[in-house]
């Protein structure tokens, strides 16, 4: 490929929107939590956005939704994701760098970056996207 067309390479101070997930799923905080496992499953996704009249209000991790779901006497189709989800949410703007994300991902334990243009949520930025970009970044520095 010539060099004027080749695809630039991955670097740290690029932009999340480059390595995030764009329009993920969300569900709404009085979904009940079978529907939201439903739709883990069936995407193979881990997080989902809680959103309320259009605004983002939570997160639910596979994990927490699980953990729920495990309690006794829980019925998964009875539990609304509210009671499930956390409203701490690590935000992030499209044009925050990659390596700003990553570091505070791995500070803090986060497994997401919610993206958010203002109020309107943009993407989501995992573990797994993290990945990749770390794959995108070895090979774009020849050490794989």
């Amino acid at each position: 490929m010539p060099a004027s067309i080749a695809k630039p390479k991955p670097h740290l101070r690029q932009p999340i929107r480059d390595f995030m997930t764009p329009a993920p799923h969300s569900i709404g905080r009085d979904q009940p939590l079978s529907l939201a496992h439903e739709k883990m499953r069936g995407g193979g996704i881990r997080h989902l956005p809680v959103l309320e009249g259009g605004k983002l209000v939570g997160i639910l991790s596979q994990r927490d939704a699980l953990l729920i779901e495990t309690l006794r006497d829980v019925d998964p189709a009875e539990v609304a994701v509210e009671d499930a989800m956390t409203s701490d949410v690590y935000l992030v703007s499209p044009d925050t760098p990659l390596g700003e994300v990553a570091t505070a991902m791995a500070e803090h334990k986060y497994g997401c970056a919610v993206v958010m243009n203002g109020t309107h949520l943009t993407g989501i930025f995992t573990t797994t996207d993290a990945l990749r970009a770390l794959i995108g970044l070895s090979q774009a520095a020849g050490l794989s």
